[in-house]
């Protein structure tokens, strides 16, 4: 029986969740427990979006599988939507949508934000939400964040969205 213990003390401290590769399908292993779950305590989100159009599929699916658990220190949330590439943080929450339409305010002339390599398109027209959108990317993703959140989240998710998705020149409308 102590060497049942042990082997599961082990297990649990060094070996994780291995994923098909051999790594730790959630990042490093817990030793604590302190892993970011989803927030129980928040009801489902609901969030009502567009279909993504086909060509969006496999480009949003990079970017669903390359998001954190946590972001800019909230957990990730439970979402209702019939989209699959809907996701959220905290409470106000935060929420990333991929494979959005080009927003309406991208057009000629229009100016966007680099963060680490990724421009961002920024529409702050409704005074509850900003809402930043990728404009150099195959597809466009969306982050909505209430007006009182600064930008750390969009920041954060930056690398995440640079690496799952090539850099694409920017295409405002006329």
């Amino acid at each position: 029986m102590p060497v049942v213990v042990a082997v599961v003390i082990l297990v649990n401290v060094l070996g994780g969740d291995a994923g098909d590769d051999g790594t730790d399908a959630e990042g490093p292993a817990e030793i604590d427990g302190t892993s970011a779950p989803q927030r129980a305590d928040l009801p489902p989100l609901p969030v009502t979006v567009p279909p993504a159009p086909a060509e969006a599929v496999e480009p949003c699916e990079a970017v669903m599988r390359s998001l954190p658990l946590e972001l800019a220190g909230e957990p990730s949330r439970p979402v209702d939507s019939d989209s699959p590439f809907v996701y959220a943080w905290g409470e106000p929450p935060v929420v990333l949508v991929c494979g959005v339409d080009r927003p309406a305010g991208w057009t000629l002339g229009a100016s966007a934000i680099q963060i680490n390599g990724v421009q961002w398109y920024v529409d702050t027209s409704d005074p509850g939400t900003t809402t930043w959108t990728t404009v150099d990317r195959p597809v466009h993703v969306e982050v909505r964040l209430p007006a009182s959140v600064d930008s750390a989240p969009v920041t954060a998710l930056t690398a995440e969205l640079g690496q799952a998705l090539p850099y694409q020149e920017p295409d405002p409308g006329e």
